[in-house]
């Protein structure tokens, strides 16, 4: 007898990407196969997105799409947090949905399937416990997500912040820590299987161990996590709140080589009015402090910021006052996002008034600014060599990535050679572009991985 077979996929951020390689290790251990056709499969997983309206479509769209092609006897599940958010909702969207898992329960996949495969439990079958059972390691599933040499290892999930547009508590809940001894063991396990960098996540990372008890808890995990894979060549800390940027963290990133100078610190505005309708940290001035101090300490630091324009109540003055901002503080790279308005978020009562039309011209407007930033920026490493980690190639050309550049959100780097996926090569940078570099490879490492 054949064994089933399953195909994942998964929508939305890394962390997402993480949580739908822990179900596909449950379902494997559970006897279940993997297959990249989803009309082979016997059982459909779409792991959704349902952070802001967009994501949302884009879940429903695929659900949608893998439902009108349902065969006979498969069977379609959607989980994530499209399904946390909004719940039996998601039925009425969608016909042809046979079961819904929340995103705080991807470890029960396995009883999920098994149960819609018991004729005695009617479809669709509801699995998103109203008690909030937050994400634990009590899987045993592995929290990374290895994409050629390069590799995502989740450290916490959920977030304790009451940010006003945002609805990841919703989704999420609060913030819950994993154990060190576990992240650290994984992070040994990725060094094993030959991965070159690692990139702890979580919604934020600054947080890590405040549930724990301990005060500086990201800095003391990166400390351990130095020590026990020297072999990584780059570890590599997303998602940072910017009032959690503790002297201590700044002195380890500072000291470790390992620790890329690279810092993702979503900012979300540059005036305090709107920074407090967010319900945002409010001081202007602290922010420039900060950066002037990691600055300091890492003088080869790359910075990453996120904005949101057309926040409810923005004035073109508040808007100038963005871009005045983002003009002095000259970051490397900047996401720009228009406002979404969601239902339920603290935000909701501020309604939705600024027209798409002026969101959409303002965030023309904050990125055209920052294209001037990053050329000019991208302009100064001509002359210079840079390691570069190769992630593909062809047609005589290879593509990698500086540490400058976090994988899938940032810029690449062209090199004028085919050279092997995952080769860690210096390049000489001759050319600069708004997002990327060319360049020469001076060398490469001989390293097996």
């Amino acid at each position: 007898m054949s064994k089933k077979r399953f195909h994942i996929l998964s929508l939305g951020c890394a962390k997402n990407t993480v949580d739908s390689e822990a179900m596909a290790v449950l379902l494997s251990r559970a006897g279940f196969v993997s297959s990249g056709r989803p009309e082979e499969a016997d059982v459909l997983i779409v792991n959704t997105c349902g952070f802001i309206d967009p994501a949302k479509e884009e879940s429903l769209a695929e659900l949608r799409r893998l439902a009108g092609t349902k065969q006979p006897g498969q069977l379609l599940i959607a989980a994530g947090c499209l399904t946390q958010r909004f719940g039996k909702q998601v039925f009425s969207q969608v016909q042809g949905i046979d079961g819904l898992l929340g995103t705080r329960r991807w470890m029960d996949i396995v009883k999920v399937v098994r149960t819609l495969g018991e004729d005695r439990y009617p479809k669709p079958f509801y699995h998103l416990p109203e008690t909030h059972v937050e994400d634990t390691d009590e899987a045993g599933a592995p929290r990374i997500a290895v994409q050629g040499a390069s590799a995502y290892l989740k450290i916490a999930d959920g977030c304790r912040r009451s940010c006003a547009f945002c609805a990841i508590p919703l989704i999420k809940g609060t913030a819950v820590s994993r154990q060190q001894e576990t992240i650290l063991a994984e992070a040994r396990l990725l060094q094993e299987q030959g991965v070159r960098e690692v990139n702890l996540i979580a919604q934020d990372t600054s947080d890590y161990g405040h549930d724990l008890g301990l005060k500086d808890g990201l800095a003391i995990l990166l400390e351990n996590m130095v020590q026990a894979v020297p072999r990584i060549d780059w570890i590599r800390i997303l998602y940072l709140y910017p009032g959690n940027v503790t002297d201590r963290l700044i002195e380890v990133m500072s000291r470790s080589p390992q620790i890329v100078p690279y810092l993702d610190l979503p900012l979300q505005h540059g005036h305090p009015s709107v920074l407090r309708r967010m319900r945002r940290p409010t001081n202007i001035k602290w922010v420039h402090r900060l950066i002037e101090k990691v600055r300091t300490a890492m003088p080869d630091l790359a910075l990453r910021t996120t904005f949101i324009v057309g926040y409810p109540g923005e004035t073109e003055e508040e808007f100038q006052a963005l871009l005045d901002f983002t003009a002095e503080l000259r970051f490397d790279r900047v996401g720009v996002f228009t406002f979404s308005f969601e239902p339920g978020t603290p935000s909701e009562s501020l309604g939705d008034p600024i027209p798409h039309e002026v969101k959409k011209e303002r965030c023309g407007r904050l990125m055209a600014l920052q294209q001037e930033i990053s050329l000019e920026k991208n302009k100064s490493f001509i002359g210079q060599t840079m390691q570069v980690l190769l992630e593909g190639h062809g047609e005589g050309i290879s593509l990698g990535r500086s540490y400058r550049d976090a994988p899938e959100i940032d810029g690449m780097v062209m090199v004028n050679e085919e050279i092997p996926v995952g080769e860690m090569v210096k390049v000489r940078i001759t050319e600069a572009l708004p997002y990327d570099l060319v360049g020469m490879v001076e060398s490469s490492e001989s390293r097996k991985r």
